[in-house]
């Protein structure tokens, strides 16, 4: 009765849940020069200057800088990325002291009044609930039908 075998999609992780994982940590003051990837949860207040990929999410403090292309779960962005960034199955938070210049693959994004977002945006979805029932009606149709 309380088991059910429907599997259920994991809420999109907010920006005090992934603080909370940070695995690793680019520090102020820090750079990089080159690409970067790590499997967690990532934390930069520093400077990479190179391709960023992360299986985890990705967080850019206020002092944090990227640039170049970001490919992560969830990307919340304090700081600075000039690039593309690819999260098709997760969120982009932009802080108001946020600025990213480059295209955007997501599928939710939040924008806080006075950030800086010069690009395209292209969101990608599953099916939603709505269609699926949609769908679901349909076929009880046809099938009634025969």
């Amino acid at each position: 009765m309380f088991n059910s075998s429907k599997q259920k999609t994991p809420p999109i992780s907010t920006y005090e849940d992934e603080a909370q994982k940070v695995v690793t940590l680019i520090g102020a003051g820090a750079t990089c020069d080159g690409a970067f990837s790590a499997r967690d949860t990532t934390r930069i207040d520093g400077t990479i200057n190179g391709p960023v990929h992360i299986e985890g999410s990705l967080i850019v403090g206020q002092s944090g800088k990227v640039n170049g292309d970001v490919t992560a779960q969830n990307v919340f962005l304090a700081g600075e990325i000039t690039g593309n960034i690819d999260c098709n199955s997760g969120k982009l938070e932009v802080s108001d002291s946020g600025k990213l210049v480059g295209d955007v693959t997501t599928k939710s994004i939040v924008i806080d009044e006075n950030a800086i977002f010069q690009g395209r945006c292209t969101m990608t979805t599953d099916i939603n609930s709505a269609t699926q029932a949609k769908e679901r009606a349909a076929a009880t149709v046809e099938s009634d039908n025969k």
